[in-house]
């Protein structure tokens, strides 16, 4: 006879699925933040459909970031025809947001902010390689920009700070705004940063009604100096070793043109001063105040409560070095999942960055697409193929 056996009850096993938070910045002169963000996702789900990926393509200041905030917060975007670091017509866009304040009575007020990206007007992506004069190029065009948000009637105008290719202080966009420098003669200096060594003072007061004004930056640099604008940046957009020196000296004779215009002072030594080629230095100088750009665009996105309902996170740029870790998207992601204990994985163009740096700061692994492809001309031509094939095989080692 055989024994009776009792029938055990089948048991399922459930696994839930992974929510990925994809936060990158653009891929300079290759790909957008969304673009970024598309093709991770994109990519994670070829292998591992079930689960969840959000989306929150970042700017740290500079370009993007306009459409970042456009996309997360809606608003009305104000087309601006305005000019490039060389003086020549482009277009540019004011992002207009209405935020209504609750009053005593119930009512609402409406408060305009309007958001300006300066690297729709002084970008470096603006030039090619052979166009880069940092001696000569204006922030002008950024000035224009600002002129039409105040002319919106905006309360408080946001200036991302960011890729630029210019180094002149700001003077450019103050001449735009009414108060170009002049000469001791009383003549309007030619645009650029080197001319700055005649500025005797400023043709007019700037035309800016009484807004508030706020500069969100990447960097905390100062204007002048071995840290400042001219010495860290300069090279990059095209300055010989004389040139930084020059212009360095131009903007340190400027510094305390400003200083003693509106009153401002230690405007050469001032944390945020060096962005955009000093255009930061400017802001100051106008009575704004210097805010992390990566850190504004987080707080207006939320995504301080995506970090808190993520199981991974992913960022990535195009570059990601010592200056991915001083203030940029990488930093500010990685050290919110450091301090949630989430893992935080980074897909970059280029990693230059050390294990140990990278790992301090609160990344758990990097990729490269140059490793990925084995060339760097593959990684530049097919950025989002890389992207792609890359958040599969992550998929495949991270989802359950």
């Amino acid at each position: 006879m055989r024994p009776s056996v009792t029938p055990q009850p089948v048991r399922y096993l459930y696994f839930h699925p992974v929510r990925v938070l994809i936060c990158p910045d653009k891929f300079a002169g290759t790909l957008t933040a969304s673009q970024v963000a598309a093709a991770v996702a994109e990519g994670w789900h070829e292998t591992a459909p079930r689960d969840e990926t959000v989306l929150r393509p970042l700017s740290d200041g500079g370009p993007g970031f306009v459409d970042v905030l456009g996309s997360a917060l809606g608003g009305r975007r104000l087309p601006v025809d305005t000019v490039d670091p060389l003086g020549r017509p482009t277009r540019g866009e004011v992002l207009l947001v209405d935020d209504a304040e609750p009053t005593r009575g119930g009512r609402q007020n409406a408060k305009i902010t309007a958001y300006v990206e300066s690297a729709q007007a002084c970008g470096l992506h603006l030039l090619s390689k052979a166009e880069r004069d940092v001696n000569a190029a204006t922030s002008y065009g950024l000035g224009l920009l600002l002129a039409a948000a105040v002319e919106s009637g905006a309360g408080e105008v946001v200036v991302g700070l960011g890729g630029s290719a210019v180094n002149d202080a700001g003077a450019g966009m103050l001449a735009a705004l009414g108060a170009a420098p002049v000469d001791v003669s009383g003549y309007a200096l030619p645009y650029g940063g080197a001319p700055l060594i005649t500025a005797t003072g400023l043709a007019a007061e700037p035309r800016l009604r009484r807004v508030r004004l706020v500069a969100a930056t990447d960097v905390d640099n100062p204007l002048v100096g071995l840290h400042g604008a001219s010495n860290v940046y300069g090279p990059q957009k095209g300055a010989t070793r004389e040139d930084v020196l020059r212009l360095d000296a131009a903007l340190d004779h400027f510094a305390g043109v400003l200083e003693q215009a509106f009153g401002v002072p230690d405007l050469r030594t001032l944390p945020g001063g060096g962005a955009a080629g000093g255009i930061g230095a400017a802001l100051l100088a106008l009575g704004g105040r210097v805010v992390s750009g990566i850190g504004l665009v987080t707080g207006l996105i939320g995504l301080e409560e995506q970090l808190d309902a993520a199981d991974l996170v992913i960022t990535g740029e195009g570059s990601f070095d010592h200056q991915s870790l001083r203030g940029k998207v990488v930093a500010g992601i990685a050290h919110g999942a450091r301090d949630r204990g989430l893992p935080c994985v980074v897909i970059a163009g280029r990693n230059e960055t050390g294990y140990r740096e990278a790992a301090a700061a609160g990344v758990t692994e990097t990729y490269a697409l140059i490793e990925h492809f084995g060339s760097e001309e593959r990684a530049l031509a097919e950025p989002a193929r890389g992207l792609r094939e890359v958040a599969a095989r992550l998929a495949g080692q991270w989802s359950r």
